[in-house]
C-alpha cells in the first residue's frame, strides 16, 4: 500500500503522528470488511459486489464509559445514524462503523446485536449506534445488499491499532473520490507537543477539476480523455449517482461537546482544501470525539448512579492548533484514500481509475511541490 508522504509530497504545516493514522491517538482502534465478489453485468441480488464496512472503536470500555462527542453537517444528502442523541447528551456511546447507502440498517442494527451479546438478558437496554454511509452503486451492487450482520461482526472483532488499512477497502471498497478510485484514508497531527488529532474518512467526493493537491490544481492537469470517470460511465448506462464523505475525527485533548462540535466543523475546511464542495447531491457529515475524559463517565444504562464529575477541558484559547490538526488531518486523509486506491473495475465494467503517483509527482513538480520541494 502506497500512501501520499510515500511519494516524497506531503501537505500542511504540523508534523504527523507515528502511524499518520486515527490510531495514533490511545485507545482508537479501526477494523475493516472487504467485499469483493464477481465481474460482468449487474445483476441485483448476485453481484458484482464491490462494498464492505470499516469499525472504529474508541475505547474497548465505549459501550459503558461514554466519551465526550460533537458533529457537524456540511451538506446533509446523507446518513449517520445515532447524531440526534450525540447533540442532545454530548457523548458517544458505541463504536462507529461506515458502509454503503443501503447497508445502514442492517449495520445499525447489527451494531445493537453486537452489543446486547455483553449484557444481562433482563433489564431494559437499549442502544443508538452511530452509523455513517456512502454511495458505491457505480461500482458495486448496491441494491443487492450484500452486507450482512457478520461483515459488521468480523469487523469489530478484528480491530486494532497501529497501520489502517486504506484505499478500496472496508466502506470505503467501491467509492470514488474526484473522479478516481477513493475510498477509505486516515491522517493525524501532532498539536503543541501535546496533543493528538487523528482523522479518518470515507472519501466519495469531489470533481476531477477541482482536485487540488497542496494548492495545486491536480485534477485539471489529468483530463477525462486520458483517465475515463467511472460516474461518467455509470451515467451512460443509467442515472448516475453522487458521491459523499465521512469524516470521524478523534482526539486525546480534553475537549467538551461544544468545542468537538468545533472541531467536527473544521473537518470541512479540510474537504476543501482537497477541492470538495459540499454539493447538492452530497452528504457530508463530521463526528468528533475525545477521549481525554475517558473512564470518568459511566453509562446510565449500567444503572451504576452517579455523583457530579470533575472533567478537564482545553480553555478555548488554546483550542486554534487542534482546529488546524482537524483541518490538515482530513486533508491528507483524503489524499491518503486516493493514493493507495487502486483501479477498480466494478459492475458492467466500470472501471474506477486510479490517481497516476507518476503523474502526481509530476504535476507536483512542475509547480514547485514535488520531493524536497
Amino acid at each position: 500500500m502506497t500512501r501520499f508522504r510515500d511519494l516524497g509530497l506531503r501537505v500542511g504545516l504540523l508534523p504527523p503522528g507515528p502511524l499518520n493514522a486515527i490510531t495514533d491517538v490511545g485507545g482508537v482502534t479501526v477494523g475493516t470488511t472487504t467485499l469483493i465478489e464477481g465481474d460482468g453485468p449487474l445483476g441485483v441480488g448476485k453481484g458484482p459486489i464491490r462494498t464492505g464496512v470499516t469499525a472504529i472503536v474508541p475505547n474497548t470500555g465505549i459501550g459503558a464509559e461514554p466519551l465526550f462527542a460533537g458533529c457537524h453537517t456540511l451538506h446533509g444528502n446523507g446518513e449517520m445514524t445515532g447524531l440526534e442523541w450525540v447533540r442532545e447528551s454530548g457523548c458517544l456511546t458505541t463504536p462507529v462503523a461506515i458502509t454503503n447507502t443501503h447497508s445502514v440498517g442492517v449495520v445499525r442494527d447489527a451494531m445493537v446485536s453486537y452489543e446486547v451479546r455483553g449484557h444481562p438478558q433482563r433489564g431494559a437496554f437499549w442502544s443508538l449506534p452511530v452509523v455513517g454511509e456512502t454511495y458505491d452503486g457505480a461500482l458495486n451492487d448496491i441494491n443487492g445488499m450484500h452486507v450482512r450482520p457478520e461483515h459488521l461482526f468480523a469487523a469489530l472483532d478484528a480491530a486494532a491499532g497501529g497501520p489502517v488499512p486504506e484505499g478500496g477497502v472496508g466502506g470505503g471498497t467501491g467509492m470514488i473520490c474526484h473522479d478516481f478510485k477513493g475510498g477509505t484514508g486516515t491522517a493525524s497531527r501532532l498539536v503543541e507537543g501535546t496533543w493528538t488529532v487523528g482523522v479518518l474518512v470515507q472519501a466519495n467526493q469531489g470533481d476531477r477539476e477541482r482536485l487540488m493537491v497542496d494548492g495545486v490544481h491536480v485534477g485539471e492537469e489529468i483530463p477525462y480523455a486520458e483517465l475515463p470517470s467511472a460516474w461518467d460511465q455509470e451515467e451512460a448506462i443509467g442515472r448516475a449517482g453522487e458521491g459523499s464523505i465521512i469524516v470521524v475525527v478523534a482526539t486525546d485533548a480534553p475537549l467538551l461537546p461544544h468545542q468537538l462540535e468545533r472541531l467536527a466543523q473544521r473537518a470541512g475546511l479540510g474537504v476543501a482544501l482537497v477541492g470538495g464542495g459540499g454539493g447538492n447531491s452530497s452528504g457530508d457529515i463530521f463526528l468528533a470525539f475525545s477521549t481525554a475524559n475517558a473512564g470518568r463517565m459511566k453509562s446510565y444504562k449500567t444503572g451504576t448512579p452517579e455523583e457530579p464529575l470533575a472533567v478537564d477541558m482545553v480553555p478555548d484559547a488554546s483550542i486554534t492548533p487542534l482546529f488546524w490538526g482537524a483541518i490538515e488531518a482530513t486533508e491528507e486523509a483524503i489524499l491518503n484514500a486516493l493514493v493507495a486506491a487502486d483501479t477498480m473495475v466494478g459492475r458492467d465494467g466500470i472501471t474506477a481509475h486510479a490517481l497516476p503517483h507518476e503523474r502526481l509527482v509530476d504535476i507536483m513538480t512542475r509547480y514547485g511541490r514535488g520531493p524536497g520541494g
